[in-house]
């Protein structure tokens, strides 16, 4: 039996739960109000004059009506149309033919850790684990929200559908040489399409966002891009950045010049073909119009990696080579993070908080011993011509 005051999303609630019953009052922004609603049902309790049943207490659906409306009236509305096709699939497949018959309130934390379970015996990776228990737990909060329960059973579900690892497995990105390569490569064979792929690596845009780039999202003095918005394939239509947010990120000179250069030609071509304007995107087809994302992977990175030799990585690990680039010569996470436009620093650090194999090979040789003979005796402080083992006087500030 217990009467709890407590604020969520920006409101306070007293949660009640006697008798083996659950309820959820929704008091407003006051704690004073609420502390004065939980001191009166608590006296009244004490009295034993307290029943939920004699309360106000809307009639708790069973989950697949309560998900259908859910998505109908808040994912469809407020989610974006990826996403929402992506939970209508996942509560569908995953969740409806386990809880569809249960009514809400009644499904309890272990039933869910035991559908994790089942469905990790069953072969599902990690990550389509993660796809479904996000909209569980998000359908799950506005059922608080509107009362209809008074805890949720999805919450801090971290330890059963996390594992970092998997993020890292799924990185492939190319070292500082290898990539290298692939630019030259693709500067050579495929010049048109280069200053695509060079956005792509020297700003781990994804690649809806460059897609979506458009020339008055580029700061020429400042050097830097605005994303604004990235393209949906699935849609076919602009949206927000994937975390809703707009972000600012960093050009580097070669690539300023490179898009500086391409904005000129873009100019020559408008004249030449009689376009009226310079088309608004900043990567275009032949007719001015925005590239095809798949076909110019098809196309032109798919055949640089095998003209330059090079094995096969995903479009999206240029991506992956920025960040983990940033970090191997010594960049902030919380720069990188910004960069990226990562929701949390959480993310930053899971995917990325590890180097490309190989990158500190110069930090474990500073560990050898100088005065063993196969150590080298002309290495020098990088910052200095001073060899590291020569004795410096020492000055004493006053």
């Amino acid at each position: 039996m217990a009467v709890k005051v407590k604020q969520h999303k920006g409101a306070w609630w007293v949660f009640i739960d006697h008798h083996g019953k659950r309820k959820a009052k929704r008091i407003g922004t006051s704690k004073r109000a609420a502390d004065q609603v939980a001191e009166k049902i608590q006296a009244k309790i004490a009295l034993g004059q307290f029943e939920i049943k004699d309360e106000y207490q809307p009639q708790v659906p069973l989950f697949s009506e309560y998900a259908t409306r859910w998505l109908e009236t808040y994912a469809k509305v407020h989610l974006k149309p990826g996403t929402w096709r992506r939970y209508s699939n996942d509560i569908r497949l995953h969740l409806t033919p386990t809880f569809g018959h249960k009514r809400l309130d009644t499904i309890t934390r272990q039933d869910i850790r035991d559908l994790i379970a089942i469905k990790r015996e069953t072969g599902l990776a990690w990550n389509s684990v993660r796809n479904f228990i996000c909209p569980l737990r998000e359908m799950f909060n506005h059922a608080l929200d509107d009362g209809v329960l008074a805890v949720s059973p999805a919450t801090r579900l971290g330890k059963l559908n996390k594992k970092p690892a998997d993020r890292q497995q799924d990185l492939h990105p190319l070292t500082r040489e290898e990539l290298r390569l692939y630019l030259e490569t693709m500067r050579q064979h495929f010049p048109k399409e280069y200053p695509f792929f060079l956005t792509l690596a020297r700003t781990g845009l994804r690649r809806g966002e460059a897609l979506a780039l458009q020339w008055e999202d580029i700061d020429w003095h400042g050097r830097f891009v605005e994303v604004r918005h990235t393209y949906c394939h699935a849609s076919r239509r602009l949206l927000s950045p994937k975390n809703g947010k707009t972000r600012r990120v960093d050009m580097s000179q070669q690539l300023t010049d490179t898009l500086r250069a391409l904005l000129i030609e873009r100019k020559k071509e408008t004249l030449q073909k009689g376009w009226g304007e310079v088309p608004s995107w900043v990567f275009t087809s032949e007719t001015g119009t925005m590239i095809d994302g798949d076909n110019i992977r098809r196309r032109v990175h798919c055949k640089a990696l095998e003209k330059a030799g090079l094995r096969y990585v995903r479009l999206h690990d240029l991506r992956h080579t920025f960040a983990s680039l940033l970090i191997q010569q010594g960049e902030s996470l919380a720069y990188v993070k910004e960069q990226l436009g990562h929701y949390s620093i959480q993310i930053t650090v899971d995917t990325y908080g590890h180097l490309v194999p190989g990158g500190n090979r110069q930090a474990v040789d500073r560990l050898d011993d100088p005065q063993d003979p196969a150590f080298p005796a002309t290495i020098r402080n990088p910052a200095a011509t001073t060899p590291l083992n020569a004795v410096l006087p020492i000055r004493v500030s006053a």
